[in-house]
């Protein structure tokens, strides 16, 4: 579904930003990709996000950041999530969430090694599986997100 998603001009003054809320099937429940950061984790558990390059739409932005940040690469992209009001408000991105599965069998935790361009280039995230619920916690606090894909 390339192109499904355009690239939008976004707020002025502010760049967008896309997460990626990778989910599977396993076991009779629904489990979400996450990651911390191996060398600083008091980042917080989170999940692949990152700043679209100028001129990308959102699907390429997304794809892009999958591959740099999570080595993903055979994903279906399910739905773009609404976003709750005031949530990152104090942001200086302009965020675009999305459910994203994966068309490929994936290992239950591994170890990536970020590359590209971007800030957390040769960064090392540590990728697990978790059961999405409400103890799970995304940067050291609830995510309402998670609501959309219980």
């Amino acid at each position: 579904m390339y192109g499904r998603f355009r690239h939008t001009p976004g707020v002025a003054g502010r760049r967008q930003r896309v997460l990626a809320y990778v989910t599977r099937e396993r076991d009779g429940g629904r489990e979400l990709l996450v990651f911390d950061d191996r060398d600083h984790p008091d980042a917080g558990t989170q999940v692949p996000a990152g700043r679209l390059d100028p001129g990308e739409s959102l699907e390429e932005g997304l794809r892009r950041e999958l591959h740099e940040e999570a080595g993903l690469e055979r994903l279906t992209i399910v739905r773009e999530l609404d976003w709750p009001e005031g949530f990152l408000t104090d942001s200086e991105y302009e965020h675009h969430a999305f459910e994203v599965r994966l068309d490929a069998p994936s290992a239950d935790h591994w170890e990536h090694v970020v590359h590209g361009n971007g800030d957390d280039a040769g960064l090392v995230f540590l990728y697990r599986w978790e059961p999405v619920g409400p103890a799970l916690v995304l940067w050291g606090h609830a995510d309402p997100l998670l609501e959309q894909l219980a």
